[in-house]
């Protein structure tokens, strides 16, 4: 059968042609696919021109090209729902950094999963007294009529992360103009040099990680300079204080050298004319 004969070959050059960009790309990530509109991901693409590559296949003809490779085989574990893949040169961890800015945000739909605690802020809002103020009620949203307009009383959460957004809730968030979720390509993990990085290790605080790295410098500093541990950052500091605590002694038992000459002799002249004028006096 012709047709049939055909479609084996396009798999074939298909694997083949997967199978020369994971052994080609140092980085490769496998995306999760699910709930990408066509308009955002057609912007991702233009986004990562010249960054990244990325190919959509079955996932048995991934499953395939991996398995051809045998240093990047741990990524077939991986391979799971609708899974893309993507090829770049770039570190992991910007790549992830650079997916997550270039999501937008969207409406919520009934049965999606918070990904934030999703809070309604206090304030007048566009909608007209009705059936919205029993719509807000409904999912817990205190509100009220204030100039003519509907106004939420005071700050709520109405789901909170990880739970499922409810029909009434999710119509009431599009009322309110609450864009609670992401979308966008989200990477699922990433292989580089042998190790596999999960989304979980890949989500860095960067804010986080200067603050720790900031603190950590400072405990190491103090810790060197207090036990008297010379380094690049703390020898100028100690010899400094070295060099002022030697200058007090001297001062202190009246011992003549360059740095102490000027100021004993002016301690010398003040005492000098504090005894003279007590001779005086007598």
């Amino acid at each position: 059968m012709p047709g049939r004969a055909e479609i084996k070959v396009e798999k074939i050059q298909e694997v083949d042609k997967l199978t020369e960009m994971i052994k080609k790309y140092p980085v490769i990530g496998i995306l999760d696919m699910r709930k990408v509109p066509a308009n955002a991901l057609q912007k991702i693409r233009y986004e990562l021109k010249g960054k990244a590559d990325m190919r959509f296949s079955k996932k048995s003809l991934m499953r395939f090209a991996l398995e051809k490779v045998e240093d990047k085989k741990a990524l077939l574990e991986k391979l799971e729902g609708q899974p893309a893949l993507i090829f770049t040169e770039m570190n992991p961890f910007k790549l992830y950094k650079f997916l997550e800015k270039n999501k937008s945000d969207a409406p919520a739909k009934p049965g999606d999963i918070a990904p934030q605690d999703i809070e309604v802020k206090a304030g007048p809002t566009d909608l007209m007294p009705g059936p919205a103020i029993s719509a807000l009620s409904g999912v817990g949203i205190p509100a009220k009529v204030q100039e003519g307009k509907i106004a939420v009383l005071k700050d709520k959460v109405v789901c909170e992360e990880g739970k499922e957004i409810s029909a009434d809730l999710a119509s009431v968030l599009q009322m309110l103009k609450v864009k609670p979720m992401k979308v966008g390509l989200d990477l699922r993990c990433v292989f580089e040099e042998g190790i596999v990085y999960g989304k979980d290790v890949l989500a860095v605080d960067e804010q986080e990680v200067l603050n720790n790295m900031i603190s950590g410098y400072h405990n190491a500093f103090n810790l060197a300079f207090n036990s008297g541990f010379p380094t690049a950052a703390t020898t100028e500091l100690m010899i400094t204080n070295a060099f002022r605590d030697a200058k007090a002694l001297a001062l202190e038992i009246n011992f003549v050298s360059k740095d102490t000459i000027e100021e004993i002799l002016a301690k010398a002249k003040r005492q000098a004319d504090a005894l003279k004028g007590q001779v005086k006096e007598e």
